[in-house]
């Protein structure tokens, strides 16, 4: 379905009709604000650097995205600012970047400013050499000085000064910083970690989790907290494995209160990015695809984990919000929608207690309860909706029969859902990125195959197609972003990994033979144009990427999972499938290039973890031979397919489709029907058991 609010062009009410900048070809939502702007903003490119050279003036790069809330602050303070922007232009070349379409620039000068001030952050402002060499960097600067930080008016004056008065030293610390980067970038080889590994991420996890609140952050603040869902994940897994509930209990503390705090939106579904609290009552209003992506998963595989129903209607909130509101008519899914409606951060979002009551009609006073309303509210003098309780508790609390309090929640919901729509809605950055696309794949495909929901895999079949055809170069490898028909940039590691993944998870959820190899040809792509043949892993970009000040080859997570993790659990489940050690051994070759690191700090490679926790498992490569027409083969299939944690790979060859099936799976050479009935091979790393005739 198309999304309920039109795309929009990215661009300020009030700006809308003005032009100072070229936006040909321009598919960044985030771009074309700026573009408005009296600064002279150029995308970047060669051209940047020579005029800076020619003109002989340091390079400002200015890096942020659609949805993030300081930078549009510092946009509407400083950037929209005539006398602001005549200095930028006068002593500056101005470069304007959006973070998600070039995220290895952002890595670069984002690891640059981390290691200047010990943080880091957007709106990412940081002044080069016109080599594109750092020499000073930072977040957020205000148009007044204040709160310890300088005017940004004073940082440019200073920066200046700098450059005329003290350019000899302005060049040592470039040439300082550029080498702590390059040593930064340096492989940390290890030994393949042991089973010690996952008992000492445990305690790590242990140490940064808030016992009162769920999530994982600073200790001495717990705040801001983000979803930690590949952490999350691995503790699910390794907590059934090995017995744990330690690791258990963490994950569901943390989703509870997640799911129930006002960074779950309970009116539309989906999650917002991250709380600004230890409680998850109020968050940064705006709403990542890759967030609700992976929180999808864990939510499902939680509900695998313990049964509990409310994880999975958590979880299919979230899928429905997609399909509703994130979803193009070509197929993929948008990126974000802002935080902002009206100038005003979660405007969109927040209730008067008046209003509630005029919506919810004769169940308002159960909705004000249900939904925790007040009068003076809980933010600004508004109420950003929560759940304090379960159904069950409330029903229970209150004497109130279960069913007919549902059905006028729900009926409130509506409501509520209704009214809200006719509001400002907040910026739509409709632009399609491969890579945040392939995670909604996995994660429709997975609940497609679990809940056997037909419509999640109708929305994962057609992403796969909308990928495979309007996100590809010609020869085969991914572009980055799609806004209006326009597709460009080259793919980026995370952009073939996580695609890649996408489409191993539709394979296996509906055994059609296209996805397999389809995936295959992406593994292989992705080993051709990214692997790091010398120490192991992979590199962000493409050999024939163009240069950077430094080329990162790393597995750190951030709000993203880390593409060398997930290519190598890529390589893992390929090599397993298609029997392919030298794919196997690749994997863990990973994780040993990051050794040093992942056995110093293994919360921080919580990819790398789940790669780790799925060798140490003992998969089984489990071939099953003979017709989906079967009940007792499809059975036997689906009761592995439902097994959690899915420590498995797994394939059906029927005769109809051997010979195809086998030009990209040759391990199905000799693996037939025992007597014509329906078989299945269980192996492990290519040794296999005597074959089991299914219903015998």
């Amino acid at each position: 379905q198309p999304a309920l609010h039109p795309p929009t062009a990215g661009l300020p009410q009030d700006q809308s009709a003005q032009k100072t900048n070229n936006r040909e070809g321009e598919t960044s939502p985030y771009r074309l604000r700026h573009l408005c702007n009296p600064v002279d903003w150029s995308p970047g490119g060669p051209e940047a650097p020579q005029r800076a050279k020619d003109e002989d003036k340091p390079i400002l790069l200015s890096i942020g995205y659609s949805a993030c809330h300081w930078c549009h602050v510092m946009e509407h303070e400083s950037f929209e600012d005539v006398e602001v922007a005549k200095l930028m232009n006068r002593w500056f070349v101005c470069i304007k970047v959006d973070r998600e379409e070039r995220p290895d620039v952002d890595q670069v000068y984002m690891a640059a400013v981390q290691r200047m001030t010990g943080q880091g952050g957007w709106p990412l402002n940081c002044f080069l050499t016109p080599e594109l060499e750092p020499f000073f960097g930072g977040t957020y600067f205000p148009p007044k000085a204040g709160y310890g930080r300088p005017s940004w008016t004073e940082v440019l004056k200073q920066i200046h000064t700098m450059w005329v008065d003290h350019r000899d030293s302005i060049q040592r610390s470039a040439d300082r910083l550029k080498a702590d980067l390059e040593r930064q970038n340096q492989p940390r080889i290890g030994e393949l970690p042991g089973a010690e590994l996952l008992p000492k991420a445990l305690e790590g996890s242990r140490q940064s989790f808030d016992p009162i609140h769920g999530g994982f952050a600073q200790p001495d603040l717990y705040a801001p907290k983000f979803p930690h869902s590949t952490e999350m994940l691995y503790l699910l897994r390794y907590g059934e494995r090995a017995g744990d509930p330690r690791a258990t209990a963490m994950v569901e503390l943390s989703l509870e209160k997640m799911a129930r705090g006002g960074i779950h939106d309970q009116i539309g579904g989906g999650f917002a990015r991250y709380s600004v609290d230890r409680e998850w009552l109020v968050p940064h209003f705006e709403k990542m695809l890759y967030d609700n992506a992976q929180l999808a998963r864990v939510y499902l595989e939680a509900w695998q984990a313990t049964g509990k129903e409310y994880w999975r209607e958590t979880g299919t909130g979230i899928l429905d919000y997609v399909l509703k509101e994130m979803t193009s008519d070509e197929g993929g899914f948008y990126s974000a929608t802002d935080a902002d409606s009206e100038g005003v951060e979660g405007k969109f979002f927040v209730w008067e207690l008046d209003e509630v009551r005029e919506v919810c009609g004769e169940d308002a006073e159960l909705a004000i309860a249900w939904y925790g309303v007040t009068k003076h509210g809980n933010f600004e003098h508004k109420n950003i909706f929560t759940r304090e309780v379960s159904l069950a508790d409330f029903c229970d609390k209150r004497k109130l029969d279960p069913v007919e309090t549902a059905a006028a929640i729900g009926r409130a919901r509506a409501a509520l859902y209704e009214r809200r729509e006719g509001r400002v809605h907040p910026l739509l950055d409709d632009k399609i990125l491969s890579a945040w696309n392939g995670l909604m794949l996995s994660a429709f495909s997975r609940a497609g195959m679990i809940l056997k929901e037909e419509r999640y895999l109708r929305a994962a079949r057609e992403n796969a197609r909308f990928l495979l055809g309007m996100m590809r170069a010609e020869d085969g490898r991914l572009m980055r972003t799609r806004r209006e028909g326009v597709t460009h940039l080259a793919g980026y590691l995370e952009d073939h990994a996580f695609v890649t993944e996408g489409l191993i998870d539709l394979y296996e959820a509906t055994l059609e033979v296209e996805w397999l190899e389809a995936a295959v040809e992406m593994a292989d792509l992705t080993d051709e144009h990214f692997l790091d043949t010398e120490s192991g892993g992979w590199f962000r970009t493409a050999h024939d990427h163009e240069e950077l000040l430094v080329r990162f080859s790393t597995a750190t997570e951030s709000a993203l999972p880390s593409g060398t993790g997930v290519a190598a659990m890529n390589c893992a489940r390929l090599g397993l499938l298609l029997g392919e050690p030298e794919r196997i051994n690749r994997a863990r070759e990973s994780m040993m290039r990051h050794g040093q690191t992942l056995a110093a700090y293994p919360t921080g490679f919580c990819q790398l973890l789940l790669v780790h926790d799925f060798f140490e498992s003992k998969p089984a490569e489990l071939y099953f031979v003979g017709s989906r027409e079967d009940p007792v083969l499809m059975a036997e299939l689906e009761r592995w397919r439902g097994l959690w944690p899915p420590y498995r790979v797994l394939t059906l060859v029927e005769e109809a489709e051997r010979e195809r099936l086998k030009a990209v799976l040759p391990a199905i050479e000799g693996k037939t029907a025992v007597d014509g009935k329906p078989t299945l091979y269980i192996c492990h790393e290519g040794i296999c058991e005597a074959p089991e005739v299914l219903g015998e």
